[in-house]
Order: structure tokens, then C-alpha cells, then sequence
């Protein structure tokens, strides 16, 4: 067993910099950015060097209405594996709404979006969340995120909804506090009431990152400086348990690598200073139950070990239980959680409820749709521009060549499109389809910058790269002509 330390969000565009960083015990991989087959060199470095990697999964959605996708949580689990890690992460949040249960189209956030804190929305983020373990070979710790907005109707706390997550799935947390900060600023929430309330003894690790605020509104970025706000949030959880792990998160605007190394020396300094105020006695024990397993003691890829029986031994009800001398099974996974899901009620008819509420929002959010009633319209509007700014900004990532050959009119033109046309997929997908629309609509009049474009989507359009064979490049030279009338 051991803490996992101080560690910073590895992203590609900082790799050799993290390599060269002092006093990086581990790091944290976006999983979906991770390929099994095909390490990134720069991670398989660090974890010859003994360096442990946690992939951090982004678009599970498990506080969504669906049940989790298996091909999702089989690719979550291959990262796992490949890494050697010895837990896996994900996010409170829904990401996609619609399909069948609503009977509407599938639409795609894009981004993370909060779960209303409901019975309803509980009920089914805890069955998401045992078929999530069940499906994963580690421990699973879950993200509080950020919001801009916030549910009528909530019927808990923020403190109070992971108490009982935790409680009742045994599931570990992820805390991340520039978040706590962040519905602080835009929801009015107590970032000590909700440490007040949380099980503390469930934290896996924290999550530190940098925002900026615009009239009146936090916009959690990623992409600035951790704020002294954030930092002081760090210092009062750290007084009440010491973390198992701290990391940096920085996902764009990167800065120098010294000032990456000061932001992590304060974060070190902060918890060092929260944890001199801890009892040693209530400090050694609350450790002592969320440190998680090292990764020489992982199990063996081809085993799956049963996870079910250790987090429910781990989990706020099982210790209450025990110190009482009782067997509380009420909530928490049995053993064999396939058998205890059958018998317990239905969640269908609150996927139901859930169903019809998060397409509503959503809808409203990427398909200009009337504001559910109960909503602050001037803060969905917020979040609306928000999710075009955020599609625009990982378009120019996974399709770079787009904004290289639109230069200042990509972003404007791509937030007008997102406005009006929802992301129903990828977001290569959505790379196309915004070239097609551009294409198709007349709206690029410069005749280089058509034709660069043009190229560019007929090259990637198809299933496989193009043919070489005349008679293909026949075709395409007919269809270029034909797009640029």
C-alpha cells in the first residue's frame, strides 16, 4: 500500500517538461487519449521509472440516464491495463442526452454537465456506477466538477449527495477543490460546508487547478494560474485528512516549466501546512483508509480481482456497521452486486424522469430550445456560448489544419455553426461536419481557402485512405469541381 504523492495532469504538449520535473511521484493521462497498442514514449518512461500513471476518463457519463456503454468501459479498462494502474477515475457529470428513452435525437455536450442532486438522479448514478466496477479490474474514484448552473428542485447538498454515493457503492472520491471553488463563486455553495459533509475517508485524491472570473461568473479553464482562493480550500481539507495524492491539473496555455514547478512546490507547501493541524491519531487512521494499492501489488491484467467485497468493506457504512457491531447491507455492493441489482427496485422509471429532464437541458444548451422552466435563462446562456467555446477549442486540437487555413474567422465561424448545429458524435466528426457545412453553405469566398478546405474533407470523409487508383482520382476530381460551383 503506499500514497500516491504530488503529481501534474500529463498532456502531450508538456511531456518532456513533466519528464524533467523534480519530485513527480505520479501523473494522470486522459484515457480516452490513451491507446493500449500504442504508448505515448513519454509515459512508458515514467513508469519505467517507477512513475504511476492514472487514466482519467472524460466521456463515460455515468451520472447520465443510460446505463454505462460497455465498449467504453472495456476501453477504460484495456488503459488500466496497458498503464498498470492502480485505480481509474472519472467525473459526477452527464455528457450526452436524447435517444431512446426520450425518443429524441442523441446530442452530445461536449463537455461535463452536473447531475441534478435528486433521489432519482442518486438512484441511478450509484447502479451506473456498480456496473462501472463490476466492468473495471481497480478501484474506481469518482470527480465532483464544476457548474455554471444549477438544478431546481435539488433535494441535497453537494456534501450530502457524495456522502451518500459514497456510502452506498463504496466508490472512492476525487475531490477537486478549484471546482468546490467554482460552485462557490457561481452557485453561492460553502466549499467548508461541503468538506463538512463529505466522507473524508473515501478521498482517493484532490485535483488543483487555475480559473479566471468574468463578470461575476468563474470559468474553471485549466489554462491559468491556481488562484489563492483554490489553495486555501487545499489547506482546509488537508487539516482535516491528509490526501493520498495531490495533483496539478493545467490542460492548456501551458507556461514555462518553472512556474509549473513553482504552482506544484505551493501546492506541496499548502498541504504540508493544512496537515501540521491534524490530530496524529485521527490523521494516521483516516490515511490509513484511502490509501489505495501500489502498482507492484495490482493484480495481474488477466485477473479481475472482486472488488465489490473491498469497497463495500471500505465504504462510511461498512465502518459504522462495524463499530456498531451490526451488518448494514442496505445500500452498499454485495459480493456478487449482479444478483443484489436484480433484487433490488427498478431504476428504470427514474432513468425515465432523469431522461426527459437532461435532454431538456441539453437541448436548450446546443439546440436553442425553449430554458426548462425552474432554469436561470441568463446563466444557461452562459453555459450555452461556454460549450461553443469549449468545441471550437478541441475541434482546433484533433483537426488543427482547420483553423490554420480559416486563421481569424475559424472561431467566429465555428461557434455560429455550433450554435445551430448540436454535436451528435466525435468530435472528428464534428471536425467534418463543420467543413461541410462551411463548404456546402457557400460561406468561404476566398477561392484558396475553399479549395484547401475542400481538400481537407475529402481526405478524411472516407472510411480508409484514398485510393491511388485513376479511376478514384477521377472521382475526386469531378467532386472538387462540383463543390467549388
Amino acid at each position: 500500500m503506499k500514497h500516491l504523492g504530488t503529481g501534474i495532469g500529463w498532456r502531450p504538449e508538456i511531456a518532456a517538461a513533466v519528464e524533467g520535473m523534480p519530485g513527480i511521484d505520479w501523473v494522470e493521462a486522459v484515457a480516452e487519449n490513451v491507446c493500449p497498442g500504442h504508448l505515448p514514449e513519454s509515459l512508458v518512461r515514467l513508469r519505467e521509472r517507477g512513475v504511476t500513471v492514472v487514466p482519467h476518463g472524460v466521456s463515460l457519463g455515468l451520472g447520465g440516464a443510460d446505463r454505462p456503454d460497455e465498449g467504453k468501459l472495456a476501453d477504460l479498462a484495456a488503459a488500466v491495463e496497458a498503464l498498470g494502474s492502480p485505480l481509474v477515475t472519472e467525473h459526477i457529470a452527464f455528457v450526452r442526452a436524447g435517444g431512446a428513452l426520450t425518443a429524441s435525437p442523441r446530442l452530445e455536450a461536449g463537455h461535463l454537465l452536473p447531475v441534478p442532486r435528486t433521489r432519482d438522479a442518486l438512484d441511478v448514478l450509484c447502479e451506473n456506477i456498480r456496473i462501472a466496477q463490476d466492468a473495471l479490474p481497480v478501484p474506481l474514484a469518482v470527480e465532483n466538477i464544476a457548474a455554471l448552473i444549477s438544478w431546481p428542485g435539488e433535494e441535497m447538498t453537494e456534501g450530502q449527495f457524495l456522502y451518500d454515493l459514497a456510502d452506498r457503492t463504496g466508490v472512492r472520491l476525487l475531490i477537486d477543490v478549484a471546482n468546490l471553488h467554482t460552485n462557490h463563486v457561481n452557485r453561492g455553495e460553502d466549499p467548508a460546508k461541503a468538506l463538512d459533509e463529505l466522507p473524508v475517508e473515501a478521498i482517493a485524491y484532490v485535483h488543483v487547478a487555475g480559473g479566471f472570473e468574468r463578470e461575476g461568473v468563474w470559468h474553471d479553464s485549466h489554462a491559468h494560474a491556481v488562484p489563492p482562493a483554490v489553495l486555501a480550500i487545499l489547506a482546509d481539507l488537508s487539516s482535516r485528512v491528509r490526501p493520498p495524492g495531490v495533483l496539478l491539473e493545467r490542460d492548456e496555455n501551458f507556461p514555462a516549466p518553472a512556474e509549473l514547478e513553482r504552482e506544484l512546490t505551493a501546492i506541496r507547501e499548502t498541504v504540508e501546512k493544512g496537515a501540521a493541524s491534524l490530530v496524529p491519531e485521527a490523521s494516521d487512521s483516516v490515511a490509513a483508509a484511502a490509501v489505495i494499492p501500489a502498482v507492484s501489488e495490482a493484480p495481474e491484467p488477466t485477473e479481475v480481482p472482486d472488488e465489490a467485497a473491498a469497497s463495500a468493506a471500505a465504504s462510511p457504512a461498512a465502518e459504522r456497521a462495524s463499530a456498531n457491531g451490526t451488518s448494514d447491507t442496505s445500500g452498499t455492493a454485495e459480493p456478487d452486486s449482479g444478483d443484489a441489482l436484480k433484487t433490488s427496485p427498478s431504476t428504470d422509471p427514474a432513468r425515465q424522469r432523469l431522461a426527459l429532464a437532461q435532454a431538456a437541458l441539453l437541448s436548450a444548451l446546443v439546440a436553442g430550445t425553449p430554458v426548462p422552466e425552474g432554469f436561470d435563462g441568463t446563466r444557461l446562456s452562459v453555459q450555452a456560448r461556454a460549450l461553443a467555446g469549449k468545441r471550437a477549442d478541441v475541434v482546433a486540437k484533433v483537426a488543427p489544419e482547420l483553423p490554420e487555413i480559416l486563421a481569424e474567422a475559424y472561431r467566429k465561424a465555428f461557434v455560429a455553426y455550433a450554435h445551430s448545429h448540436p454535436m451528435t458524435g466525435g468530435y472528428r466528426r464534428d471536425a467534418l461536419d463543420f467543413a461541410e457545412h462551411l463548404l456546402l453553405g457557400g460561406r468561404l469566398e476566398d477561392p484558396d481557402v475553399r479549395r484547401r478546405v475542400s481538400d481537407w474533407w475529402l481526405e478524411r470523409s472516407g472510411p480508409a485512405p484514398l485510393s491511388q487508383h485513376p479511376a478514384a482520382r477521377l472521382a475526386r476530381a469531378t467532386r472538387r469541381v462540383l463543390l467549388r460551383r
